[in-house]
Parts: structure tokens; sequence; C-alpha cells
């Protein structure tokens, strides 16, 4: 496929982290560093940890808290091919690190055993606190995390993201499986493309789904497997911010303050922000730079300067008045 970029075509090619030469490593930091590719906009996360030794001295990939207090357990392979080279299954090596994870009773058991290493590893990143020890740095980013997102409760339950380019069957059998019998555990795709000399990294949920039948593969006859949900599935989601502004929810030049900070940015007709020194990016972008998470639940935590309330309030309010005028 060629993209017309001014007047020159330019070449857009599907290609491999095989091909282009990356390693797990490289795909780790890449979501280490952009976590909100691998979740909603809807919720926040926190990356915790990196390369976590279990007491079988396993490795898991990353770890996060997200805005329930729980811990994240994100576990990648580069591809299809090194799943299925795998002695161990990959959702069973998850689920193993999570269950020992679920032994983690206190935010101090965590900032000692997985928190303070991590900021150790890249205390470059915290250059702002470099007048305290990585424990201390640890103890203040989590505190802030956990009391912006009024998380009451710890760790009460774990959650599972796995990351690949590619699935076998089975592995989406099993994760399917797992998810109708209350295993909070995921799927994402993440693949590259090229655009000229530029590599473009593109995410794609595939599980959970709201149906399963799809994904399980039968013991007996082993058929084909469809790769994706039913066509007549319809999900209702929440509108997001360009449907926001199209409905009149909120309006370009609109004055957004980042909740509980000083921090303001003006909304612009494509649903972006612009903010110190005309920066523009994505209201998720602005967030992250604000708060510093991996990921900001982008609706809970962006406030109306005219009304006060936040966009998920607006959001709500516009709904619920749009539902009792039809009915």
């Amino acid at each position: 496929m060629d993209l017309l970029n001014g007047k020159q075509p330019v070449k857009i090619e599907d290609t491999t982290f095989t091909d282009i030469g990356w390693k797990e490593s490289d795909i780790e930091e890449v979501l280490r560093k952009n976590a909100d590719m691998i979740c909603s906009d809807e919720e926040s996360l926190l990356i915790v940890g990196q390369q976590v030794r279990d007491a079988k001295n396993g490795r898991s990939d990353l770890t996060a808290i997200d805005n329930e207090g729980n811990i994240v357990l994100i576990e990648i392979k580069r591809d299809k091919k090194d799943i299925e080279a795998r002695k161990e299954a990959l959702e069973f090596q998850a689920i193993r690190y999570a269950a020992s994870c679920a032994t983690i009773k206190s935010t101090d058991e965590l900032i000692k055993n997985v928190f303070a290493p991590y900021v150790e590893k890249h205390k470059s990143e915290f250059n702002e606190h470099s007048e305290l020890t990585s424990t201390e740095i640890a103890q203040r980013e989590l505190s802030n995390f956990l009391d912006r997102n009024g998380v009451t409760s710890f760790n009460e339950s774990q959650r599972i993201i796995l990351v690949a380019s590619d699935y076998d069957d089975q592995t989406l059998s099993a994760v399917a499986w797992l998810n109708s019998n209350q295993v909070d555990i995921s799927c994402y795709r993440l693949w590259p493309t090229k655009i000229g000399d530029q590599i473009f990294i593109h995410t794609d949920k595939i599980l959970p789904v709201t149906e399963y039948d799809d994904f399980y593969v039968n013991v007996a006859d082993q058929p084909a497997m469809t790769k994706g949900a039913k066509k007549d599935i319809s999900r209702r989601s929440l509108p997001k911010i360009d449907k926001m502004l199209e409905w009149g929810i909120v309006k370009e030049g609109d004055v957004i303050i980042a909740r509980g900070t000083d921090q303001k940015a003006i909304l612009q007709k494509d649903g972006q922000v612009m903010f110190a020194d005309n920066t523009k990016e994505s209201i998720q972008q602005w967030l992250k730079q604000v708060y510093r998470w991996s990921s900001v639940e982008n609706y809970a935590f962006s406030v109306d300067a005219k009304t006060g309330k936040t966009l998920s309030q607006l959001r709500k309010e516009y709904l619920e008045k749009e539902a009792t005028s039809e009915s």
C-alpha cells in the first residue's frame, strides 16, 4: 500500500518484529514506557516492576498496579513461534506469576520487593526526587497514585495481560475459558508497520470479548477457529472525546484541568489538547506527563474548568438525560 505524503507516495510495508530485528526485550521497553497501548483510557496504570523474580526464580516481564489497587502482570512474547516453542504454556506461566503476586499483602511489601528495585534501576527517570532513596521515591509515587485514584483496598485480586504479535489457537482457547471462569486475563495483539524509514506499533485487544464460543478449540474434531467475535455481537461503549465534541458535551477551546492539580490545557477540535508552549498532545499523553503514571483514566482525571465537573461526570449526565428523554 502507498500513502500519499504531499506529492510523493510513501510505501506502507507489513512487517514483523523478527524482520525489523526486535527482541522481546525491545517490546518490553516500549510497553514499559507506553503501557496505555495495552489498557483502556478508562483506567489508570502505574508500572512498578520489571523482570521481577518469583519464588521459583522465574521472571515476570512487567508488573503494574491499577486504579482498583490490584497488581497487574504483563507477559510478553514476540510472536506465535515463541509461544509454541515454550515448554510451559504462556498462560500457565502468567497464572503462576499472578499466584506469587497474590501473596503480597501490603504496599510496604510491594515497595520493598518490587517497586524500590524498579526505581533504582530507572533512577534517572525520577531525577526530580534525586535527594530521596529509591524506597522513599517508591513510597511517594505509590501513595500519590493510590490516593489520587481513591483506592481503599490493596491487591484483593490480580490481573494478567498477555501481549504478542500473534497467538496459537490453544492459548486463545485457554484464555477464553479462564475468562469465562472469572480469571481476569486479557490478550493484546501488538505488531509493527513500516512507513518509509519509520516504525509504527499497532495494538488490538483480542480477549476478552462478549462471547467466547468462537475461541474454544473442540477436543474431538479440532475445527478451524474463528479469530474474532461473532459479527452480530453489539457492544455499547461510553463515548470518547471525539463524540463528546460532536454531541456538544464539550467544545473546542474549553479549558481542561488535570484533577487535583493546577495544570491546564485547551481542548482542540480534533480531541487533543494544547498546553505548555503550544505543545499539542492527546489527553492521555498530557495527563501522563502531569501525573507521571503509565496510563491515566482520561475522563475521570480531566476536569471542565467551567463546570468543575470531570469529563466522566459530564458524559454520564448527558447519557442519563438522553435516556430519560427517550423513555
